[in-house]
């Protein structure tokens, strides 16, 4: 159940993150809430992941996995170009994520 509820954490972080592009910095009421709610689910859902998942593990999912959705979602939808740069970039985070859950497994 944990990791489930990390899956909702992680898209709604996602979605925050996704509608704060549209805030033109908190000056337009519907992405801005969007955003805030968003923001508030996240930390709840993780609040609750905490309860079963490692800290170390849980962070390292939901920052890694949310930071590699944002960086695709950029790039397919807001028109942020794919770089060699920016492909390993997100190949590299993923790989972490990995080693430091193959680290902590017991």
């Amino acid at each position: 159940m944990g990791y489930v509820l990390l899956a909702g954490a992680i898209a709604a972080e996602v979605g925050a993150t996704t509608a704060m592009k549209y805030t033109e910095g908190f000056s337009r009421l519907w992405p801005s809430l969007a955003t805030v709610l968003g923001y508030l689910v996240a930390f709840a859902l993780l609040a609750q992941t905490l309860k079963t998942v490692s800290v170390g593990t849980a962070y390292a999912i939901w920052a890694g996995v949310g930071t590699a959705a944002i960086a695709v979602i950029g790039m397919l939808f807001l028109g942020e170009g794919l770089t060699a740069a920016k492909a390993a970039g997100i190949l590299l985070i993923i790989g972490g994520v990995v080693l430091l859950n193959l680290g902590g497994a017991h």
